[in-house]
């Protein structure tokens, strides 16, 4: 899509302010209790490692307990989403007019991929240490003990190793982006998403 008698200025302004509108509704969203754990899509689940811990508990009737490990764990995403939008923020205003325009003509996820190319190694750090500390202050990391301890009181059963932390950083990131590809693509689809003129007459055009 050329810029045309619209113009690329206003199409920058308007692609920045669709992006900042998006990225603040996603982060909202999934920044708000159950935005991740209520979610089927961006859901966390225990760690792949764990899934025998939790076949195994469930077969002993224990099973509670890896849910409120698993529960936890979606909590402590949910407390360290708010952190991504001061990055987005200085994302979008560190765009150069070649980024806008490869964003504007690019696919309905364009905006998406840049900033997963731009910020995914920029988002676990920041989210690391909320993480980090969400996981202490609702207990994940003692309730995981108490989870293994029962384990291993089960007979004849393997050893387990996973590190929480970073299996929720990495599918943190990964719903953010999810999430955010979904926004971006009605807002460039569906008129009723565009929440201001210019919005309207940018994508209107598309």
């Amino acid at each position: 899509m050329k810029a045309g008698a619209f113009g690329t200025s206003n199409i920058g302004t308007g692609l920045k302010k669709a992006l900042t509108v998006g990225t603040e509704r996603v982060v909202a969203l999934l920044g708000a209790a159950d935005g991740f754990n209520t979610n089927p899509e961006i859901h966390i689940p225990l760690p792949e490692t764990l899934r025998k811990v939790q076949s195994a508990l469930q077969a002993v009737g224990m099973s509670s307990m890896a849910d409120d490990v698993e529960l936890r764990l979606n909590r402590a995403a949910e407390a360290a989403v708010p952190k991504a939008k001061k990055s987005f923020v200085d994302a979008i205003a560190a765009m150069t007019l070649n980024d806008i325009t490869g964003i504007y003509n690019g696919p309905p996820d364009s905006a998406t991929r840049y900033f997963q190319s731009k910020m995914s190694a920029l988002l676990a750090e920041e989210m690391r240490p909320v993480i980090d500390g969400t996981l202490a202050e609702v207990e994940a990391i003692q309730a995981y003990d108490a989870m293994i301890g029962q384990y291993k009181e089960i007979p004849f059963v393997p050893s387990v190793k996973a590190d929480l932390i970073e299996h929720v950083i990495a599918r943190a990131v990964d719903g953010l982006f999810l999430c955010l590809g979904k926004e971006e693509a009605a807002i460039r689809e569906n008129p009723a998403m565009r929440s201001t003129d210019l919005l309207k007459k940018v994508f209107g055009k598309i």
